[in-house]
């Protein structure tokens, strides 16, 4: 290890929890020297599946024929499925062994179970999908699949009973943050389908816990990743409706999970488009979480209520007019202990106009440890200021984060926020800024409070829907949206490419402009 990346490593470890430090190290010793596979047999073979309903499904990723699609990349098995297949990375494996198709509308009974006893029949040789947590988003899928169609199999029962014993003793407490969270829903869910007291009271421990820590104040998860959210939120509401519609035991923790719940609701509300889409920022990617117009419906057909959120330290905020809708952000990166889905990407924001997307984030397209996913966190990906060539926060190696970006001030308005940041301290330098909105302007001031000798640059990209523009010294035109910004204090303004991220895998060709500039800048955006 380098230098230079030995101090990156000083810099990720020591946020770092004691109890993460001591399970890597557990689990790296234990699996090196002692592994043993925590399999028993099942007390009773006769399993009753549970209850179960569908208030929406997958979308499709199984086709038939051993014809299977994820992250954007579609391939078909010629011979035999190889539930270890790698070609396409680990992530494209791991959606192979969630099983999501097993919920998908476009299956029948008889090819749902066929993947099910295909799978079995590679038990000993599989790999990743012996991982904690692709062991418990599969664990769910099946008990769903297996309860809504009634499904007595005692051999598919002992084998997702081998695989919930080895996430009992495998528990992701090396990484916490969501993956956490998903051991703990899978648990339940075991629990309630095995009638097992060990994997209930586990899932209850980790839940009230987790939940108290991972939900903010204002109903965010803390990670900041609206898709994370929708999609822990959507595991939450299946626990709400599972202890609804099962009545195995008293379970009196489901008054906790619909509060928790709840919140979740609020917040997504909250910074919800008009149009129903999700700002993009953080590891957020289109098509891969549920809707929130889906969660909305699941939440009132088990009949959760839930008020406005007033949105605070999540950092995240929403100005929503007439005719467009400003999301901002102005928070910390995310949990010191677990930032592996952050972005250098402070003071980021998004601006959609009569419903469209105008100004946005570049999302994201991989989670390969590449040049792609290292640019696609970098603080030029997002419509933020970048000084000195330096980035706010040290992210790297796919999901680690070094030193990062601290708000030092905070000051919000009805129609205007102010904060500061001191991602830049190794150069001395405070960065500040304000967001004023009014009917139909809205005005971003940037300050630097140490004036140096280097050009600054601030980034403003646009949706690729966005394609004629028009620059004329300090005045920016998209003429088809009939937008105007104007810049004060600037050196020179470039118009640049960018890939704007589609979903996994899938990018399109898109512009930014890049505004260079000393110590401060005025941007005032005419809609």
């Amino acid at each position: 290890m380098g230098g230079n990346k030995l101090i990156l490593f000083v810099h990720t470890v020591k946020y770092l929890k004691l109890k993460q430090i001591y399970y890597q190290l557990y689990y790296m010793v234990r699996n090196r020297f002692f592994k043993k596979e925590n399999y028993a047999k099942l007390a009773h073979q006769e399993i009753q599946p549970l209850e179960w309903k569908d208030v929406f499904l997958y979308q499709d990723s199984f086709y038939g024929h051993k014809n299977f699609e994820f992250l954007n990349i579609q391939y078909q098995f010629t011979e035999t499925i190889d539930w270890n297949y790698a070609e396409f990375g680990k992530l494209w494996t791991y959606n192979l062994n969630y099983f999501d198709f097993l919920n998908q509308e476009k299956i029948t009974k008889e090819e749902g179970l066929g993947l099910i006893k295909n799978y079995l029949k590679n038990k000993v040789v599989l790999k990743d999908g012996k991982e904690p947590y692709p062991i418990s988003l599969r664990g769910i899928n099946w008990i769903k699949f297996l309860s809504k169609n009634k499904i007595f199999d005692s051999e598919t029962n002992q084998v997702l009973y081998n695989h919930h014993q080895i996430l009992f003793h495998g528990l992701e407490y090396h990484l916490l943050g969501n993956h956490l969270l998903e051991n703990a829903y899978a648990l339940f869910f075991g629990g309630y389908y095995f009638k097992d007291e060990a994997l209930f009271l586990k899932a209850k421990q980790i839940l009230k816990e987790e939940l108290t820590e991972q939900i903010m104040k204002d109903g965010a998860h803390f990670e900041l990743s609206p898709m994370y959210h929708q999609i822990l939120l959507h595991r939450l509401l299946d626990c709400i409706q599972l202890s609804q519609l099962n009545s195995w035991k008293h379970n009196d923790l489901l008054p906790f999970l619909i509060e928790r719940a709840s919140k979740m609701l609020s917040w997504l509300q909250a910074i919800t488009y008009n149009n129903g889409s999700v700002p993009m920022v953080n590891d957020s990617a289109h098509k891969i979480a549920p809707k929130s117009s889906q969660l909305f419906k699941y939440a009132k057909d088990l009949n959760l209520v839930w008020e406005k959120s007033e949105l605070s330290d999540s950092g995240y905020r929403m100005f929503k007019k007439d005719d467009f809708q400003l999301f901002v952000d102005v928070g910390n990166v995310g949990p010191d202990y677990q930032p592996g889905h952050a972005h250098s990407d402070t003071f980021n924001f998004e601006l959609y106009v009569k419903d469209n997307p105008v100004i946005v984030d570049t999302g994201i397209s991989t989670y390969e440890k590449n040049e792609i996913r290292q640019n696609e966190r970098e603080t030029a990906s997002h419509n933020t200021v970048k000084i000195k060539n330096q980035e706010q926060t040290q992210v790297w190696g796919g999901f680690k984060v070094a030193n990062r970006a601290k708000i030092v001030s905070l000051v919000d308005g009805d129609n205007e926020v102010r904060a500061t940041h001191d991602g830049y301290k190794n150069l001395g330098i405070l960065h500040t800024r304000n967001f004023v909105i009014e009917p139909s302007c809205i005005i971003i001031e940037d300050f630097l409070d140490k004036e140096i000798n280097q050009e600054q640059v601030a980034y403003f990209h646009f949706h690729p829907n966005v394609k004629n523009i028009e620059i004329k010294e300090n005045k920016v035109k998209l003429l088809n949206e009939n937008i105007k910004i104007q810049f004060n204090s600037i050196l020179k303004i470039q118009l640049q490419n960018y890939e704007y991220a589609q979903g996994f895998n899938r990018t399109i060709k898109s512009q930014k402009i890049a505004v260079f500039f000393n110590k401060t800048l005025q941007t005032q955006i005419y809609l």
